[in-house]
């Protein structure tokens, strides 16, 4: 072989490794981004008040998230259009209105809430009052995006994500039973128990979440990624929603081996209660990993807000754009953040928004999983493309699992 042909084969590999590489670190983004602050209070609290006797639900979720973000990456390459834009193509306008307000709302909720979990740790570390964490976390975040290019903030998100595991090693430290861990991993353990069940549906609500779709598929889109990338873009989804289930798993058992009997509250609760159960050193991981969390998750959650209100309307967008060529899509983006904020500066309690925030995600969630199946199994829209049959039958369970925690949410809210 001739030493021009193997330097362009060389070429050619390093190509195909960089975009393996980039179609993995969108997936790492989004599952890291699902373990958020408000997340790990989530979490936490179930590990606090069921013990172990949940994590065989983390095995069952895994492949639903698979298969919901791997379908919402396939219908983005393929068509290249996003969430809101496949809705008003083949729904009414005022469908795409309502779920993108939606969307937006409990978005907003959430930044909140996050906002006040990070405030909350260093207000721990430092002593300072949480207040004065608020405004300085906004601008930071919102310099990032608005003033760095693209490619470097996702290099960053990319490498804030691996910090995360700081939440294995705080399990770890621990030292849960492991024989009793796996026990509960292989064999489900479900009662009728009311306190059990509303614990098992958080955990599923906050595992499967609407500004992940919306998110990823955007992010797919602006990758440019093609329909011959689509297997590439699968297995990098697949290795994302595995990441972020281990990191959940491994935080039900932090709370269930150092928080038990503790009430929990807020994510400051949880670092207070954790340094003299588990050491110093699990605290000041738990801290890093809360602080890393919160900066991974707002700007997705702004971001997939900026996305889904500039696809409605029809604005350019994408974080790859100038600040003056996409106006709109920036305000949205910093505005959600600002909102978030206020929430926190406000008589609202962060509890609530966390609360509001994640019943507004379980009544959306049902209807985004059936529209993207009917889109991803319509070969008018996706050709030769239609959906795998395991994204379908976890997909499907996914659908059935939603509606569920949504039928279940709205009865408690009247009851």
């Amino acid at each position: 072989m001739s030493r021009t042909r193997l330097s362009e084969r060389i070429r050619a590999e390093v190509a195909r490794n960089r975009e393996r590489v980039s179609h993995v670190g969108i997936g790492l983004i989004t599952g890291g981004a699902g373990d958020d602050p408000a997340g790990i209070v989530t979490y936490t609290i179930v590990g606090a008040t069921t013990g172990f006797r949940l994590l065989w639900l983390m095995a069952v979720s895994t492949p639903m998230m698979i298969a919901v973000q791997s379908t919402v990456a396939r219908i983005a390459i393929v068509t290249g259009k996003s969430l809101p834009e496949l809705t008003t193509a083949y729904y009414r306008k005022a469908t795409t209105f309502g779920v993108v307000s939606v969307l937006a709302i409990a978005n907003v909720l959430t930044i909140g809430a996050d906002l006040d979990a990070v405030a909350a740790i260093l207000a721990v570390v430092t002593g300072v009052d949480p207040v004065w964490f608020l405004v300085p976390l906004t601008a930071l975040i919102g310099y990032l995006v608005v003033f760095r290019a693209y490619a470097t903030i996702k290099r960053a998100l990319v490498a804030m994500s691996f910090v995360l595991v700081v939440y294995v090693a705080a399990a770890l430290f621990a030292r849960p039973d492991l024989g009793a861990m796996l026990r509960a991993t292989l064999v489900p353990s479900l009662s009728f128990d009311s306190a059990l069940l509303l614990a098992a549906l958080g955990l599923l609500g906050t595992t499967m979440s609407p500004y992940l779709m919306f998110w990823q598929a955007s992010e797919e889109r602006e990758e440019h990624a093609t329909v011959a990338q689509a297997r590439s873009v699968g297995s990098g989804t697949a290795i994302g929603m595995v990441y972020s289930n281990v990191l959940a798993y491994f935080m039900i058992v932090a709370g269930a081996v150092t928080l038990s009997g503790v009430t929990v509250v807020t994510v400051a609760d949880v670092a207070k209660a954790l340094e003299p159960v588990a050491g110093r050193y699990a605290f000041a991981l738990f801290s890093v990993g809360v602080v890393v969390s919160g900066l991974l998750a707002i700007p997705v959650l702004a971001g997939s807000t900026a996305y889904a209100i500039a696809d409605t309307f029809g604005w350019r967008e994408g974080l790859d754009e100038k600040v003056s060529d996409a106006r709109g899509f920036y305000v949205v983006f910093v505005g959600s953040m600002l909102l978030g904020a206020i929430i926190d500066l406000s008589p609202v309690s962060a509890v609530d928004a966390l609360y509001y925030s994640q019943v507004l995600d379980g009544l959306l969630l049902p209807f985004l999983v059936a529209v993207m199946l009917l889109v991803a199994n319509n070969p008018t829209i996706m050709g030769d493309h239609t959906n795998s049959r395991f994204n379908n039958a976890f997909g499907g369970l996914a659908l059935v699992v939603s509606a569920v925690l949504g039928v279940v949410m709205v009865a408690n809210l009247l009851g």
